[in-house]
């Protein structure tokens, strides 16, 4: 059994975390004696004695007069899981997003992100791959363009039109996912220390991203209309730099922002010069478009992000960014310095091909269609149990539901591994972690009688 820290030892443990989570870097200026000893309820001198030590480590160095500083050497790597504060196991974006994708065979996956591999249009993809096959030798073996696929790139255009959001050529890029795409723009737009907005809940891995970008979170509540209007207005006074944002089936509540909530979003954005980036991951899934915040702003404060993994295929990954043409241009330069251009070749003129076969739309008509029947039957059994989703959504494979006053419903999740049931508790979405009663559900994962056994198993 492990002793118990001493009072220094814990001082330069919390001093290591801080240097290992980025939070001070080579050069920065460790806080002063007074200071620390005030905010950790000790005495200079065990300040003093712990500075002393991590000094003799290496860790940092003293400068008469000035203080002490965060030595160049010695500082050990990046642990982006170690960044920001502690979270429960169960509740941790990096433990939850692990156990999904190693999930072995026969592990049920009701919290994951996906839909079952033969509801994806399976012979259009093979059919496209025999085609690519047959093509010329560039497309197998050469680098992407900068941009990304000109074919791909062409589709997006037509499809944004039809929403009535003209796009210029030099306003739309491909990236390797939508993830890719909202890390390019952290990069592009962010420092460490600078303030985002993000939907409380909101999508788990964005909020991990952000910890590598070091920059500081505000989480506003989202509701059946979009984010809180008064809290949103409220975060302003923080001067954030950006916000981040689903408004068509937002994840994980599959709530879509009403328009007067679209418009005060954007007259604050405008009013505090808050740039938005807005996720449409889900945007096909949507039976009728519902407001865009780009759509009402043009792209003019508003970047679109999105991929084609939830509705073709996440093995072929790729995404995009829609912008204005100054950040496109500078957002390209970022994606060859980081990944040498955009996403496969193969990939993108393989989705490009089925994008525009006529088979797509009618493959969406079925996708809506089934994803009805599963959430009408999904609904139906979770009631049994006493499990009522807070939102009805118009449209997607996502329930966001409300478990009975007094269930955790991290503790649920990890009772359920146990049973080979992977759930998405829902602290894992909630930065201020005000979401215990919740859990998001997948309703075209949830046919196996055993989830609803195992749950009721482990709410017992």
């Amino acid at each position: 059994m492990s002793q118990p820290k001493t009072k220094t030892e814990t001082l330069m443990q919390a001093l290591r975390d801080r240097i290992a989570g980025r939070a001070l870097g080579p050069g920065d200026r460790v806080p002063s004696i007074r200071r620390f000893a005030e905010v950790m309820g000790v005495s200079p001198s065990t300040v003093v004695e712990a500075y002393d030590r991590l000094a003799a480590e290496g860790m940092i160095r003293s400068r008469r007069g000035s203080g002490f500083y965060v030595a160049a050497a010695n500082i050990p790597p990046m642990k982006v899981a170690q960044m920001g504060p502690p979270r429960a196991r169960d509740i941790d974006p990096f433990w939850v997003s692990r156990q999904a994708l190693n999930a072995g065979p026969g592990t049920l996956q009701p919290g994951c992100g996906w839909l079952p591999e033969d509801w994806m249009p399976q012979e259009a993809l093979r059919k496209g791959l025999r085609a690519l096959a047959k093509s010329g030798g560039a497309v197998l073996t050469s680098y992407a363009s900068a941009q990304g696929s000109d074919a791909l790139l062409r589709v997006l255009q037509t499809r944004f039109a039809e929403e009535n959001l003209p796009v210029a050529p030099d306003q739309v890029m491909l990236t390797g996912s939508a993830s890719q795409a909202m890390d390019l723009i952290c990069r592009l737009l962010l420092n460490p220390g600078d303030t985002v907005l993000v939907d409380d809940p909101g999508y788990f891995n964005f909020h991990a991203l952000l910890r590598a970008h070091r920059v500081h979170v505000i989480s506003v509540p989202y509701g059946p209309d979009g984010p809180d209007p008064h809290a949103f207005a409220a975060a302003m006074q923080q001067t954030p730099r950006l916000y981040i944002t689903n408004s068509a089936l937002h994840n994980p509540t599959g709530a879509t922002i009403s328009p007067q909530n679209a418009h005060r979003v954007l007259s604050l954005a405008a009013a505090h010069d808050l740039t938005i980036v807005e996720d449409e991951t889900f945007a096909d899934l949507e039976p009728e478009p519902s407001p865009r915040l780009a759509v009402l702003d043009g792209l003019n404060r508003v970047l679109r992000i999105g991929g084609f993994s939830k509705t073709l295929s996440a093995s072929l990954r790729c995404g995009y960014i829609a912008g204005r043409a100054d950040w496109i241009e500078a957002l390209v330069d970022l994606q060859v310095a980081t990944s040498f251009g955009g996403p496969s070749p193969a990939a993108a003129e393989l989705l490009a091909g089925v994008l525009i076969g006529g088979g797509y739309r009618k493959h969406l008509t079925n996708l809506h269609r089934r994803l009805a029947t599963a959430r009408k039957r999904a609904t139906a059994q979770l009631a049994l149990l006493g499990i009522a989703p807070l939102i009805r959504p118009r449209g997607g494979f996502y329930l966001w539901c409300r478990f009975s006053d007094g269930i955790d419903t991290g503790e649920i999740a990890r009772r359920c591994v146990a049973d080979g049931v992977i759930l998405a508790p829902g602290n894992v979405f909630s930065p201020s972690e005000n979401a215990d009663r919740c859990m998001r559900f997948n309703v075209a994962q949830m046919d196996n009688p055993h989830i609803y056994v195992a749950l009721k198993k482990a709410m017992a």
